[in-house]
């Protein structure tokens, strides 16, 4: 192996290692220098210390706990340079020493809280109402997911500039609210926890759906998503809703490559081949489901979505999917998540359980509902259900008004071809 194949070998590790440990990184600096600015920039000069040193002392035994000794040795010098952070030396020194000087030991002690709470509290921060959801996601994959923000721009179809302002803005606000890197408790982790999934769910839906541009899915913002979902699963076992989230986007991944064709085409569920849905994903989706429903949460909204795909993943084919038990999971899911886009999604279930004439029937209920104006599946479905109930004319306008209105290219040509098969 030449000089240059060990550098690449070593680099390639540094990264890996890197993907890892960053989260952890953050969330103890941030904790410990209420700072997450700070805290990124030094996790970042540990990250630079390690392309400078391992290439010449080789990849560590730990390199994982290379990285985080290494930031937290500089943030301890930070802490001791007053003419660097002098209100947060004072701040962090009061709190760990009461009138004595600054102890390194006892630093490093503080630092070695238990980790899973430091990156559950980041978690939480990050995910915090107070941002806007685009913020939200953005400042999430940024520390958390550890995109670049080059990375997080493609994934969202925006300019760079465009997603460092919502980061920075994000960052900012954090600040200026003094916002504690906690779990909360009480009735606000409930609060929390509904903002921490909703971030992980659009993360996921905008990789499995792209709303935009040229591609129908984004795989890598699903993988991203599915990741984030696993960890909190891992910090919260207990919690229903956080595995059945889980579940939902395991059961939905497994899906992903039979969801487009050899040209590039969108391929629905009832003609996409099964053999080609991942077992791994279902069996992990299954599992996390059971456990959910173990726990007692087997009407939480997440929950119940997370049944209504496994409906389909159990299915070994499209004829053998039980839709009488999807439409009365949409009964119950309405109960509790009730929305437009849900009422829609029960019409189809319905549709395909007791007929076309059933599912335009709930449709026609919903046509005038403002969340639905100008969205695209409504106008599909519609078109769908008159097709299935022979109405070829009226179908082949509702499928035109949907391509007019998805901004997916693939889709807008998936529902074109619809349109045109309506033709006499």
């Amino acid at each position: 192996m030449t000089a240059a194949d060990i550098d690449q070998t070593i680099r390639a590790a540094i990264h890996a290692t890197w993907r890892v440990v960053q989260p952890r990184l953050i969330a103890t600096l941030s904790r410990m220098l209420r700072d997450v600015p700070l805290a990124e920039e030094l996790t970042q000069d540990a990250l630079v210390a390690a392309l400078e040193a391992w290439p010449s002392i080789g990849v560590p035994d730990n390199p994982g706990a290379w990285l985080m000794t290494t930031a937290k040795r500089r943030a301890i010098d930070g802490i001791r340079r007053e003419t660097m952070r002098a209100r947060k030396h004072a701040e962090i020194a009061r709190e760990l020493e009461g009138d004595r000087n600054v102890d390194v030991d006892e630093i490093e002690a503080a630092m070695d809280d238990d980790v899973g709470d430091e990156l559950l509290g980041l978690i939480f921060t990050t995910c915090h109402p107070i941002l806007p959801p685009e913020a939200r996601a953005a400042l999430t994959l940024r520390l958390i997911g550890g995109l670049t923000t080059g990375e997080i721009a493609r994934a969202f179809l925006a300019s760079e500039p465009t997603i460092a302002q919502r980061i920075v803005r994000a960052k900012r606000t954090i600040g200026k609210a003094g916002l504690a890197f906690e779990v909360p408790r009480g009735a606000e982790r409930t609060v929390r926890l509904s903002s921490v999934l909703e971030v992980i769910y659009l993360i996921f839906n905008e990789g499995y759906a792209a709303t935009a541009g040229d591609d129908l899915t984004r795989p890598s913002l699903c993988s991203e998503a599915q990741r984030l979902g696993r960890i909190l699963a891992g910090l919260m076992p207990d919690q229903p809703e956080v595995l059945g989230l889980l579940a939902l986007m395991e059961i939905q991944a497994s899906r992903l490559s039979a969801r487009i064709g050899a040209d590039g085409g969108f391929v629905p569920l009832p003609e996409q081949n099964r053999a080609r849905w991942d077992p791994l994903l279902i069996r992990r989706g299954l599992d996390a489901l059971i456990r959910a429903e173990a726990l007692g949460g087997a009407d939480g909204p997440y929950v119940l979505q997370a049944a209504l795909a496994a409906c389909h993943a159990r299915a070994r084919r499209a004829e053998d999917t039980d839709w009488p038990r999807i439409a009365a999971l949409y009964d119950r899911l309405r109960m509790v998540m009730p929305s437009p886009v849900v009422e829609l999604n029960r019409a189809v279930a319905y549709s395909m359980a007791f007929g076309p004439k059933a599912g335009l029937a709930l449709v026609d209920e919903i046509a005038g509902a403002v969340a639905l104006r100008n969205y695209a599946p409504l106008p599909a479905a519609r078109g769908d259900f008159l097709f299935r109930a022979g109405r070829l004319s009226e179908a082949k306008a509702e499928f035109e008004v949907a391509a007019g209105l998805t901004r997916n290219a693939r889709e807008k040509a998936f529902l074109l071809a619809r349109a045109a098969a309506c033709a006499p």
